[in-house]
Order: C-alpha cells, then structure tokens, then sequence
C-alpha cells in the first residue's frame, strides 16, 4: 500500500507533465492524471495529453479510460484514483515510491485529498429535463425548501449545481448537504503547485502550446471526431476544440480561431490559478526558475524523509 502521496498541480501550460515526468523517473514512480479531459479516448491533441514516448517513459493512468460519448463523474475518477494509490501497479517492494497525481482539474485533486465523500447518483437526464423546463428561478425556491443548507452555498443562478443537488434529493430522499462532507486520507500528502510569477511569460507559453497544438494536427483531430460522433459532441465545445469548431464552420478564420485558444485559456488559467490558490496546503514554485527541477526535488526528498 502507498505510504504517501505527491501532487502536481496548478494552471495549464505551466510545465506539470514536464516536472511530473522528470520526477517520476527519479522515484521509480507512476503518474496518475488529474485532468478531466485526458480520460476520454481520442481527445489526444487538444488535452496536451502526453505522448506515447512519455508513457512508455514513465506510466501513465486514469489517462483514456472512457470513450468521449461517456460521461466520467467525479465519483467514478474518485474511486479509480484512490484504488491506484491504495495499491500502485508498481513491483512489490518494502517501500514503494508514491505516486504522483498530476494536472488542473482542481476538483478532481479535491476529491482525492480532501476525500470528498461523494453521493453515487447517476445522472437522470429524464428528471432534469423536467426540472429546467421550470427554470431557475423555480428549482432554486425547490432546493432552498428541501434542502436549506445546500441552496446557502449555492448562488440562485447556479443551475448545474441547483440541478444536481435536487436530483441527489429526489433519488435518495436525503438532502445533498447530509451526504456530503470530508474523510481525508490518512497518507502523508506533499502538494506542489507550479505559477507563472510573470503574466506575459504564461501567455507566451500558452501561445507556443497552440502553435504545437496545430502543427500536430489538432484541425484534423476536431474533424474525425465531429465526423464520428457529430458536431453536438459536448466535448467539441470545450476549450481548444470548440473554437476550431468554429473555423471548420466557417465563423473565423484559422488564425482568428487561434487567437481565441490563447485568449480563453488565459481566462481558463486565471480561474485555475484561482481555484488552486485557496489552498494554504499547496508550496507554490515559480515554473520559469532555472532550477525549478532541484527545486522540487529538494522539497520532494525532505518530505519522503519527514
């Protein structure tokens, strides 16, 4: 059983799989992925997920593990990720490196650390289609009648959330708010979070990551998937796909729909750098330092000997 656990967190195109990879092969390690695009199949390019010479470097997991007409719930990403560190596919050994959990999805990094305890309702598209044909404003006044304590955290314009915590109520009969809480791990947890100090140096990475996004064929790889699986694909109207989406429509031109990645995902880091910073847990590390490498690891080695 892992002993411990090391996260790499923080806003995209920080340099994480970079870090986490150079770390994981100084530990003998496994990298598990924290990120809530990489687990679909065939959503390669767009994801920056990392490439078949990476994984054969270092092993990779909770990465394609679920077709892009799925739907992976943070229940279902929780559960894998705590059975892969409760028994790491590493050879058996007296004391087995830890793994490193490793990407942006902020809620996903929650959920393992945190041990966020999670109501296991499926999705019920048929009662939410119901529920939004009454609108917001009516299935916000529902939550705040049979679950108070729920609707004070959630803001009345929030329907995705006000959606969920009603449908939690309607399955089980038990209000969201009781069957939600934390049971943390009992592991030693070390958090490392990678920021860009300068905005400018973020925005050019972010700029040459799209660069490289579409030299390797990230037009092409929109294209199969909307001719297998349609244009309605949600999936196609998340960053970096939905806006080549655009250019295959006609809307803009290419070079238009690459200004527009860059732009949203400037926005997508800030609200990232947002999330992760409302964590006193997480040591920040500056993603350009020369020595950022040495850096961590130093950090890493006075963790493992605590």
């Amino acid at each position: 059983m892992s002993s411990a656990l090391i996260v790499i967190c923080g806003a995209t195109a920080t340099g994480k799989s970079g870090l986490a990879l150079a770390l994981a092969k100084r530990l003998g390690s496994v990298i598990l992925s924290a990120d809530s695009r990489q687990v679909y199949r065939e959503l390669d390019i767009g994801t920056a997920k990392p490439s078949a010479t990476q994984q054969q470097e270092v092993p990779h997991y909770l990465i394609d593990i679920c077709n892009p007409t799925e739907k992976m719930t943070l229940a279902d990403y929780q559960q894998q990720a705590q059975a892969l560190i409760a028994s790491p596919p590493l050879p058996i050994s007296p004391s087995p490196p830890p793994p490193l959990l490793v990407g942006g999805t902020g809620l996903y990094i929650h959920s393992v650390v945190r041990g966020l305890k999670i109501p296991r309702v499926a999705p019920q598209q048929e009662l939410r289609s119901q529920l939004e044909v009454l609108g917001q404003l009516q299935i916000y006044a529902f939550l705040q009648q049979v679950d108070p304590v729920a609707a004070e955290k959630i803001h009345f314009n929030d329907q995705v959330r006000t959606l969920r915590a009603l449908e939690v109520y309607y399955v089980t009969g038990y209000p969201i708010s009781e069957q939600q809480g934390e049971n943390p791990p009992s592991y030693p947890i070390l958090q490392v979070g990678l920021e860009c100090a300068d905005s400018h140096a973020l925005t050019s990475r972010i700029a040459q990551r799209t660069e490289k996004m579409l030299a390797a064929g990230l037009v092409a790889e929109v294209e199969t998937l909307s001719q297998k699986y349609g244009w309605d694909l949600p999936l196609l109207n998340t960053l970096g796909y939905q806006e080549i989406k655009q250019y295959l429509a006609g809307e803009v031109s290419l070079s238009e729909a690459k200004d527009l990645i860059v732009l949203h995902t400037r926005q997508f880091a800030k609200r990232q750098r947002t999330w992760f910073r409302g964590y006193p847990e997480i040591k920040w590390f500056d993603a350009d330092h020369s020595d950022l490498l040495d850096q961590v690891w130093q950090c890493v080695q006075e963790f493992l000997d605590m």
